[in-house]
């Protein structure tokens, strides 16, 4: 028998895609930096408290997309408006299946009237690339695949946010240009070591920073200033394990899984996926383990991201979205949770074997995609993602999406940690016994300050 040559081929051959990827060998998602420069606890509290960071230039999936149509080709594979963007605009962009769940989401740049850059996972990325194929639009696509992939290859450009209290006072000191662009989720430029690049304003726990990129080959001059100007302002580097903690922190859910594996319509998309890809080797993990794959499927309500859906242009999975739109809808909140019962699981790594599934610090999760059930009484209410003990915190937290009617702050739940039977056969998952963990729900973000003034930035 032949060797599976698409995403089509390994879910025939495996026969059930939603096993399959409970199954996948893949850990969970990685950040090919070093895990920390000084210790990842301080590093965390420094996007609060002072100012961090963050070397993004490796782990995601860069696509440019050129061409006369930027915008219609954007506003057809995304639920949100795009009759303001152009050059110098960012925005989220958020794209969905014919039957209205998500495919992913990640930023999207407007470099030019006629080309823009998506900067994220590679999920939406391959679906960009693969819209641009089927010629309904005038455009092309090229790749910068994350490091991760390509090894070998240098990015075509480095990517580096500053970011907390005293991230401005670095940046301005940096600065060798014009006075920097500080409003919200606004481009602008900055020099730094007579090197120039393009920023994007947006902030972490509750502070403003920036975003900055340029040529690759220019990152080692501007990183090396920042470091200097940063060093009199008590700036620290975040690691991998750091930057682990930063989307639970800000209240984003990074990486939902894509709603691709099932359906006619999206039939021709995984025969264009190749059977090694992202989307056939990405592995699923948790107490959430349902036989359909259909079942870990999101909408752009449970992600918060409703607000952003528009209907005053066509897109892939409008009309789905139309029947959604009245609800009922699942809320996303932050679950805090309960101290005694974190304290168990690391009690039973004393315990004889098996005990309860290890959680690795800072980060829990241990696979690309981690789903748990959010329990009620012993009913399943709702999912829980990616467990980090937050050192700002000084908690353990998981961004979760609820029935709405137990959405208010304090309401009490639970989650079920552990996968069933001892565990899938991920290499990461130790033969292990399933524990429910008491948790408070609480809002996103989880730090008071951020939920005031993340988006009264100017």
């Amino acid at each position: 028998m032949a060797a599976p040559a698409t995403l089509e081929d390994r879910i025939n051959e495996y026969g059930n895609p939603s096993h399959m990827l409970q199954n996948a060998q893949m850990g969970a998602y990685q950040f090919p930096i070093p895990a920390q420069y000084s210790n990842w606890m301080e590093e965390v509290r420094a996007w609060r408290e002072g100012a961090v960071l963050l070397n993004q230039s490796y782990h995601m999936t860069d696509v440019y997309i050129r061409g006369r149509d930027v915008v219609p080709f954007l506003s057809h594979v995304g639920v949100n408006s795009f009759a303001t963007f152009g050059r110098n605009k960012a925005k989220q962009l958020v794209s969905v299946n014919p039957d209205g769940f998500v495919i992913g989401d990640g930023i999207i740049f407007g470099l030019e009237d006629d080309e823009a850059l998506y900067v994220g996972k590679p999920a939406l990325a391959h679906w960009l690339a693969y819209q641009a194929t089927l010629g309904r639009f005038d455009v092309t696509t090229e790749l910068d695949i994350r490091s991760l992939e390509n090894p070998d290859q240098p990015r075509k450009l480095y990517r580096y946010e500053v970011q907390g209290p005293r991230a401005l006072d670095i940046l301005n000191e940096a600065n060798e240009g014009g006075p920097l662009v500080t409003k919200f989720f606004n481009m602008g430029e900055i020099t730094i070591a007579g090197c120039t690049a393009r920023t994007l304003s947006h902030g972490m726990g509750g502070a403003q920073g920036l975003e900055l990129w340029g040529p690759y080959e220019e990152g080692q001059r501007v990183y090396d200033r920042l470091i200097e100007v940063g060093a009199r302002h008590g700036m620290l580097r975040a690691g991998a394990r750091a930057y682990s903690c930063a989307a639970m922190e800000s209240g984003w859910i990074p990486s939902p899984l894509p709603a691709i594996y099932t359906g006619e319509a999206m039939r021709p998309y995984r025969e264009w996926l190749p059977a090694d890809g992202f989307e056939a080797t990405c592995s699923v993990g948790g107490s959430f383990q349902p036989d359909n794959v259909r079942e870990f499927y999101l909408t752009p309500w449970d992600l918060d991201y409703g607000r952003v859906v528009k209907f005053d242009h066509d897109f892939i999975g409008k009309e789905a979205l139309q029947r959604m739109a009245d609800g009922p809808h699942r809320v996303k909140v932050t679950l805090v949770w309960d101290r005694d019962d974190v304290l168990k699981i690391f009690a039973g790594l004393m315990d004889p074997f098996p005990g309860p599934k290890l959680m690795e610090m800072p980060a829990g999760h241990y696979a690309a995609h981690p789903y748990d059930q959010v329990l009620l009484d012993g009913e399943q209410i709702g999912i829980s993602t990616y467990p980090v003990y937050s050192a700002n915190e000084r908690a353990w937290i998981s961004l979760a999406v609820v029935r709405a009617d137990l959405a208010a702050q304090g309401t009490r739940l639970s989650i079920l940690w552990g996968e069933k039977d001892g565990g899938t056969a991920k290499p990461q998952v130790e033969r292990h016994v399933q524990m429910e963990v008491a948790a408070e729900v609480h809002p996103w973000p989880i730090h008071a300050a951020a939920r005031a003034e993340y988006r009264r930035q100017k």
